[in-house]
């Protein structure tokens, strides 16, 4: 492990920081949204407080445990033979680390979970989420194999047999997250269309605009979340010591991420399954417009074509 590596680490452990006050920010705001409606509670509402009070539970286990092993390495055990390096080799493996790498995986779990569901939200189709569910279910196996790799005695999360095993476990979650991420924003910009010409058609689908701009588009695909994962696992695959640095970024938007889709839920603003409904049958509306217009298009020019004909015929026989 080298000192860029070390430096690595500070500004993850800073980062890791900043991010969290975001995190409790939503957190907050979340918690206000769902109370000031406490009296018509559903039991969606009951369940999004208690997953948001999960994601809160688990990204602060994994930030926590990030500062305590940086606090024992560069302030506590730097006087030791070796130094913070040293310690940093011989600790890799110590319980609290692992406890924070599995409160990550749970995270990761968890974040993946609630994105499939939107995944089906936006589409409304199973065969649509059949796939990403296979990909989800393989992604929990490998991270009880890494969490095992990474937890042994003598084991390093970034090198040996638990960093191929990361890397493998990584790539198929974070692939998940890209898959979900595309299909996502994929589809709310085709509805895109459908709102724009619905909008002119009686006012319909004018309301919906709100769903499918730039911002909620990036909130409802978890945009950074897969973004921060993609190049976590760029760096963490060639084995850079700035790994993580994109390492705390990855772990904090999956937190995040999922955290501003809840937000969006319980403040009404995310997209929900009576907005695909509206947008399917905008299109279908615009299509049979379409259709029709068509067809008027081409018995007008036939029309015209037959008046055009009589009219030289009547002409050839005056002459």
């Amino acid at each position: 492990m080298s000192s860029l590596f070390q430096n690595s680490y500070y500004l993850a452990i800073n980062f890791n920081a900043i991010l969290y006050g975001v995190e409790l920010v939503l957190y907050g705001m979340t918690m206000n949204a769902l109370f000031n409606n406490r009296k018509k509670w559903t039991r969606s509402d009951k369940f999004y407080m208690a997953f948001s009070t999960a994601l809160l539970f688990l990204i602060t286990i994994y930030m926590s445990t990030e500062a305590v092993f940086g606090q024992e390495m560069w302030i506590v055990h730097a006087n030791e033979p070796g130094g913070s390096l040293e310690y940093l080799i011989e600790n890799a493996d110590i319980w609290y680390q692992t406890m924070g790498t599995t409160a990550s995986v749970i995270l990761n779990i968890l974040s993946d979970a609630l994105l499939i569901y939107r995944m089906y939200v936006v589409w409304t189709s199973y065969a649509v989420i059949a796939f990403p569910c296979v990909v989800y279910v393989a992604t929990i196996a490998l991270g009880i194999i890494e969490l095992y790799a990474s937890g042994k005695p003598n084991a390093d999360f970034f090198v040996g047999t638990a960093a191929h095993f990361g890397v493998a476990y990584y790539t198929l979650t974070i692939s998940l997250n890209v898959i979900a991420t595309g299909v996502i924003c994929a589809r709310l910009m085709y509805f895109g269309r459908a709102v724009e010409a619905a909008s002119k058609t009686q006012g319909r689908g004018v309301g919906a605009r709100r769903y499918t701009g730039t911002l909620p588009i990036v909130i409802e695909s978890a945009l950074p979340y897969s973004m921060a994962g993609f190049a976590f696992l760029v760096a963490y695959g060639i084995q850079s010591d700035i790994s993580i640095l994109f390492g705390a970024f990855y772990g904090m938007f999956t937190c995040i991420s999922p955290q501003l889709i809840v937000l969006r839920v319980v403040t009404g603003q995310a997209w929900t399954k009576d907005q695909t409904a509206q947008s399917v049958s905008a299109l279908e509306f615009e299509n049979l417009g379409t259709t029709r217009v068509a067809d008027t298009t081409a018995v007008a020019e036939e029309g015209n074509s037959t008046v055009d004909h009589k009219s030289l015929s009547s002409v050839q026989e005056m002459a």
